[in-house]
Order: structure tokens, then C-alpha cells, then sequence
């Protein structure tokens, strides 16, 4: 087998047969339910045990990473709406109307991911306005890494649903 076979055998645009997909999947959620607002949960963990300066670097990365999400979509946040509303579209008509079974993937990862930015968000946004801190601020981003992992659940259970359609689909055609 040649080099050019071995590649279209590994960029396969099968998604749901492709072992990649399913890595990219698990991947793309562990990342997702560990980052919560751009703090590592292990981070949350120690300042919430140990106390003092890890809570303090706590609050600081916390603070930092909320004036950032905040910034961003007072700067661009319609435009970034737009943009996200138009790619998730076009992704679910074509992947859906049109029966590209790559699109569906890409979709499956990606609206699911969209909902957990807007939880991101909305937390951001009530950590920022009621200034948060101390077990209140651990509270609330206690809440924001279990509804990402609650997400997480319902959409790697969609996806594998959709996923063991698919093929079922393709190995009776």
C-alpha cells in the first residue's frame, strides 16, 4: 500500500467509522469539563483545600480570564454571533439536508461546544457583575464545569447514537 492509500485510509471522511473522530470527541470534552473559564479545575481543587496563595492565583487567573471572555464580546460579540449562528447552519443543512456525513460530525462537536461557550459566558458575566469571591466564586465555578460535563454526557450519548445510525445505515446500503 502506498502512501497516498495510507492517508486516504486515515483522513477517511467516514466520521462515525473513523477511530480519529472518537478521539477528537473525548479529547475535545476532557479539555472542555477541565478548562472551566480558562482555569484548570485541578486549580480549583487546590485553592479550595489549601487556601491563600492558591486561592489567591485562583481569584487572579479567575478575574483575568472574565475581563478577557467580557472584553472580547463587547467588542466583537455580534459580529462573533453572526459568524457562529452562519458556520453551525450551513454545518446542519448540509450535514442533515444534505447528508454529509462530515458535516454531521463537525456539527456534533461544534453545537454542543457553542452551548457550553454560552454557560462559559453567562457565568463570566455573573462572576463580573455580583464580583464574586471566595466560596461563592467556588460555588459558581463548581456549577459551570458539572452543566459543561452534564452537556458533555448528552451530547457524546447523541453523538454515539448517531454515530452507530450512521454506520448501520451505510452497512446495509
Amino acid at each position: 500500500m502506498d502512501l497516498f492509500h495510507l492517508l486516504a485510509e486515515m483522513i477517511d471522511m467516514r466520521s462515525f467509522s473513523n477511530l480519529w473522530y472518537w478521539i477528537v470527541l473525548a479529547i475535545a470534552w476532557s479539555t472542555a469539563s477541565h478548562w472551566i473559564l480558562g482555569v484548570p479545575f485541578d486549580h480549583v481543587n487546590r485553592a479550595r483545600k489549601k487556601g491563600g496563595q492558591h486561592y489567591q492565583d485562583l481569584e487572579t487567573l479567575v478575574r483575568i480570564n472574565v475581563a478577557r471572555r467580557l472584553h472580547v464580546m463587547d467588542v466583537a460579540g455580534l459580529w462573533l454571533v453572526a459568524c457562529v449562528c452562519f458556520a453551525l447552519s450551513t454545518l446542519a443543512v448540509l450535514g442533515f439536508w444534505f447528508s454529509i456525513e462530515f458535516a454531521q460530525a463537525v456539527f456534533l462537536i461544534a453545537f454542543p461546544m457553542t452551548v457550553v461557550s454560552l454557560v462559559s459566558l453567562r457565568a463570566a458575566f455573573v462572576i463580573h457583575t455580583d464580583t464574586l469571591t471566595g466560596e461563592a466564586l467556588l460555588r459558581r465555578l463548581g456549577q459551570c464545569r458539572l452543566i459543561t460535563q452534564m452537556v458533555g454526557v448528552v451530547s457524546i450519548f447523541v453523538t454515539s447514537l448517531w454515530g452507530m445510525f450512521q454506520n448501520i445505515q451505510i452497512g446495509v446500503l
